[in-house]
């Protein structure tokens, strides 16, 4: 697809502005569709019914949210740091954005397939840790400097535990290239990693319970990467008012949103390519390639967004302390020890 439109339009940044804008096709409705999906989720969980008056069963509430805070008034606080207040939730946004460059959505597209994918989305998504301290810092908020310096605290803290999980599925598929790792799981659901991947079946038996654990802890530190209850500690409403974005308003604000539920599929689909085989089909060559592909990556991708939306109005907030507490004495040990183990396995089998 990027071939194509370099040759439509040759020499000419058009078409890098164009290349560039291809992941916003995707992200501008899936928002729309996980607003509208996790505002009737958690209305049916507590015995209501949510939007019902704006489009059928309220199909277009969510666009009119949208309309509603791109019309707010811009407010910028008078002793906020002018600059830093205004760049903040586009550097979060850009963090989260660039996420979407190394996501293999299907066979034949991926943004770009770099050889160090993994290391690559690691490292680019720390820029929202800079967006959200940035915007803490110059809201000139005690409420908001206190969840900046919350965030920071835990998206740093459960970074560990990833990337122990993300280093365990390196050795086991001998690359970081996401591409890849997808293609090697793309014999069906028996070759997924979750289920000890395309290995001979003493190796995938012994694999198993690591791989199921490790899951585990991904899908609970992705929780927290994102701040979602009950991880959701940096916009507390309870405590902070509404943490590090309370002082944004209108456009800004709505910046934010976009990133956090555009974040939200980006740690899923993280999820799906190093457990659940990526964009393959579960029955193996049967019902893949082309459309298909991207149709099981969204849908895999979407199943784990409604896992954590289910999550989210199920389970109550933790303490701050809880919170470090699940990450350094829970998550990075178990996360540490299966790494260990799948090592010896490796290297014995």
């Amino acid at each position: 697809m990027i071939d194509w439109i370099l040759t439509q339009f040759p020499d000419s940044i058009l078409g890098y502005i164009i290349i560039c804008a291809v992941p916003l096709l995707f992200i501008l409705p899936y928002a729309l569709v996980t607003i509208y999906l996790e505002m009737k989720m958690s209305a049916h969980m507590q015995d209501r019914v949510a939007y019902m008056r704006t489009g059928w069963h309220g199909t277009l509430q969510p666009f009119a949210d949208i309309l509603k805070l791109l019309q707010k008034e811009d407010i910028i606080p008078t002793a906020a740091d002018k600059f830093l207040f205004i760049l903040a939730p586009y550097i979060v946004f850009i963090g989260t954005y660039a996420t979407f460059a190394v996501l293999p959505f299907t066979s034949s597209y991926i943004g770009s397939d770099l050889d160090l994918g993994l290391f690559y989305l690691v490292a680019v998504s720390s820029l929202v840790v800079v967006g959200i301290l940035m915007s803490g810092w110059a809201s000139n908020n005690k409420w908001s400097l206190f969840g900046a310096l919350r965030s920071a605290a835990q998206i740093v803290s459960y970074e560990i535990p990833t990337a122990l999980v993300l280093l365990s599925i390196v050795m086991i598929a001998g690359t970081m290239n996401m591409q890849q790792l997808s293609q090697l799981q793309s014999g069906g659901i028996s070759d997924w990693y979750i289920f000890g991947g395309p290995f001979p079946i003493v190796k995938k038996l012994l694999l198993l319970p690591l791989m199921f654990i490790l899951f585990l802890v991904q899908l609970t530190a992705s929780m927290a990467e994102v701040n979602r209850t009950p991880f959701d500690i940096p916009e507390a409403e309870s405590e902070l008012v509404q943490g590090y974005n309370t002082e944004y308003s209108g456009m800004k604000f709505a910046i934010f949103y976009l990133a956090e539920y555009a974040n939200l599929f980006a740690v899923s689909a993280i999820t799906v390519v190093a457990f659940f085989g990526g964009w393959g089909s579960p029955f193996g060559s049967f019902m893949s390639g082309g459309v298909w592909d991207l149709f099981w990556f969204v849908l895999k991708g979407m199943f784990f967004v409604s896992i954590n939306i289910w999550l989210r109005w199920t389970l109550p907030r933790l303490r701050v302390d809880q919170l470090m507490y699940v990450s350094w004495k829970v998550l990075t040990p178990f996360a540490l020890v299966c790494m260990i183990l799948i090592g010896y396995i490796l290297v014995a089998f």
